[in-house]
């Protein structure tokens, strides 16, 4: 599923302002739940994590398979999700989406046994992957051109909002439970609480999806002209010609070249070579370990001697720096480039996980880390999302956007995108076992790699800051 640039008539309309913006912020922070609920599942098993492993006595290798599988899910419900679009609309895809959320949320506080709460995982990482998709090209197809941009930031913006609360919802439940992750609440161990609780926002988000409009783009590719038209003048504005905008994405539709996987292949090493940029984008962003933070973060502190509670609570405010460095990012991205806030984060990456590698590699004093390399691993593990999420979080999908040609944008960014969820899987399955043969020298590995990523956005990654998309080439 692709989305058109979708230009009113006139540069007058350009300008004007949409005449009920408030409902159209409205509509786009709806669509926008869907990311919520993406950084939400995402995270929320970072505090179920040593209960799973406790409840049904399994190792680190089992654990990493329980907690990774979710990702499979993700590729599926990415990949297929545009097409499900395309067939029966954004609104019931995002639907079927709240459900899959509701469902997954459900069986996983109430699994039978670990191989269904690895099927309800597989599920929850299906709605994911179609919420990655979905929220972004709907809330591009129904913004007013003058506002897309901040528009659509919305949906990266309730991503680490979404982790955010997650971890705060867990830090509250651990509490309730006496600081015990397998403690009792109501008849429920905190774990199966912390889980479950995913069912109140997929709820809301699909109680919103009645609240908006279908996307006018599919409307009209349906033949719904006149809905279609409804559509564009609530968020466009009444001074907008609906003809025009119609016959506008009419058109833009009839001239959409759809790319296939052959359209990539060329050069001496399978794909272009601008393809294999965009794959060494997407690996990078995860192989620095960025997601063990996310999903580990609890299990990480509390190796090193830190209490269920405080290493919830050093979750949750990794969390809130994670939403701090997003909006840097989103406010320097078109002022600086992309290629020096890039650089910026590589090497404050590099510099933080290397600083974590040395605290990491202390001794153990009574079951903790001593008090100087604690406190560097905490300040560090802060300071490496910080950089992260100004940088490559943000950066990684705003360069895949735009640095390819029209031509093979939609498959390249397909290829792109699921080098992305394989690289995020094996970071999210090897943890564990890593972590348990020596962690400091797990951090040297991200270490390794985040440093590998300066000479790699020197050598290859051109700046796409102030370029038309029709200059890509």
């Amino acid at each position: 599923m692709t989305s058109t640039a979708q230009t009113p008539a006139g540069p007058d309309a350009r300008r004007a302002r949409p005449d009920h913006l408030g409902h159209v912020v409205f509509i786009a922070a709806s669509a926008a739940m869907g990311g919520f609920l993406f950084g939400y599942d995402s995270s929320v098993i970072n505090g179920a994590v040593e209960a799973v492993r406790d409840r049904y006595g399994i190792g680190s290798g089992t654990l990493a398979q329980v907690i990774a599988v979710a990702l499979i899910g993700c590729a599926v419900g990415a990949a297929t999700a545009g097409r499900i679009a395309d067939r029966i609309g954004r609104i019931r895809c995002m639907r079927i989406a709240a459900v899959l959320f509701c469902v997954s949320a459900v069986g996983s506080a109430l699994p039978l046994a670990l191989w269904d709460l690895a099927m309800w995982r597989v599920i929850g990482g299906f709605a994911i992957g179609m919420a990655s998709v979905i929220g972004p090209a709907y809330i591009a197809e129904v913004s007013p051109p003058a506002y897309r941009g901040r528009l659509a930031s919305f949906q990266q913006a309730a991503i680490v909002i979404g982790i955010a609360v997650s971890q705060l919802v867990n830090y509250a439940i651990l509490r309730m439970a006496d600081g015990r992750q397998r403690g009792e609440i109501a008849g429920l161990e905190a774990w199966q609480w912390m889980l479950g609780v995913m069912v109140v926002p997929a709820v809301l988000y699909g109680l919103l999806s009645f609240a908006i409009p279908e996307s006018p783009r599919f409307l009209v590719s349906a033949g719904r002209t006149e809905a279609a038209k409804a559509v564009l003048e609530e968020v466009e504005g009444r001074g907008t010609d609906l003809d025009a905008r119609v016959e506008e994405i009419r058109l833009a539709m009839h001239r959409e070249d759809r790319s296939t996987f052959r359209d990539l292949l060329g050069g001496g090493f399978l794909f272009l070579p601008v393809v294999w940029i965009g794959i060494g984008l997407s690996v990078f962003q995860q192989l620095v370990g960025i997601n063990v933070a996310f999903y580990y973060s609890a299990t990480l502190w509390q190796s090193v001697g830190i209490d269920p509670s405080g290493s919830f609570f050093f979750s949750f405010t990794t969390s809130i720096i994670n939403i701090v460095g997003t909006v840097i990012a989103m406010l320097l991205v078109d002022r600086v480039g992309r290629r020096p806030l890039a650089l910026v984060g590589s090497c404050g990456m590099a510099l933080a996980l290397a600083l974590e590698a040395w605290a990491f590699s202390a001794e153990l004093v009574d079951g903790g880390l001593p008090g100087t390399q604690g406190v560097v691993a905490l300040v560090a593990a802060h300071g490496f999302v910080l950089f992260f999420a100004l940088s490559w979080g943000v950066v990684v999908w705003v360069l895949l956007g735009e640095m390819f040609p029209n031509r093979i944008r939609a498959a390249a960014l397909g290829v792109a995108a699921s080098a992305q969820w394989i690289a995020n899987w094996v970071i999210t399955a090897t943890f564990p076992s890593l972590a348990e043969w020596n962690l400091s020298g797990t951090y040297v590995i991200y270490t390794v790699f985040a440093v590998l990523s300066v000479p790699f956005v020197l050598r290859f990654v051109k700046e796409t800051k102030g370029r038309a998309l029709e200059e890509m080439g």
